[in-house]
């Protein structure tokens, strides 16, 4: 049987090895994430700047004032369309990051409360009589740790969803907006 000292090292051990893979793991969500968000904005910059061209080349081409509001005005939609399209892609990249995020903290809550379960009951196996209320009190901090992780798990998830919720919401309501003609005046 192994000592205390010795158990208490094993997990020592078991949880410093545990934290690095679990920000090991962040890292590279985050970084997967950042970089679909870069490239998103890469290829946003770049249409943004080849649609203002055009557009810019359309109005300079324009004959008379009339013909420069109406080319204007007829950019709204397609612009309104593409921040809405942005908006959304930024959204669905947050969403899978925090569940990405949330599988892996689930998943690292769940082995490390399994441990701690483990190395409490050993060590409860080998404590002298009498500490029992000691061990249960032991026991019920983890279990409220636990419960505290799950509750924020619960909130992030929730976070994501209203955030996903809202920019559906949003889009009901920003493009029929942007799809009203715009008021040209009459000559």
């Amino acid at each position: 049987m192994f000592s205390t000292a010795d158990q208490f090292s094993n997990a020592t051990k078991a949880s410093i090895d545990a934290q690095i893979a679990a920000m090991n793991d962040f890292a590279n969500k985050t970084l997967h994430s950042m970089a679909e968000l870069v490239e998103l904005n890469i290829a946003t910059a770049k249409a943004s700047l080849e649609h203002s061209s055009a557009a810019a080349q359309q109005i300079l081409s324009a004959k008379d004032p009339q013909e420069m509001l109406t080319l204007t005005s007829s950019q709204a939609q397609p612009n309104a369309e593409k921040v809405l399209a942005y908006g959304r892609h930024v959204a669905g990249i947050a969403t899978r990051a925090q569940a990405e995020f949330t599988k892996v903290t689930e998943a690292r809550i769940s082995e490390t409360s399994r441990q701690v379960n483990k190395l409490i009951d050993d060590l409860s196996k080998a404590a002298p009589a009498g500490t029992e209320n000691a061990v249960s009190m032991l026991k019920a901090s983890v279990a409220n740790a636990n419960a505290t992780y799950e509750q924020i798990v619960k909130v992030g998830k929730h976070a994501a969803e209203t955030l996903e919720e809202s920019m559906n919401e949003a889009s009901k309501h920003f493009v029929p907006a942007a799809e009203k003609p715009a008021r040209t005046k009459k000559q």
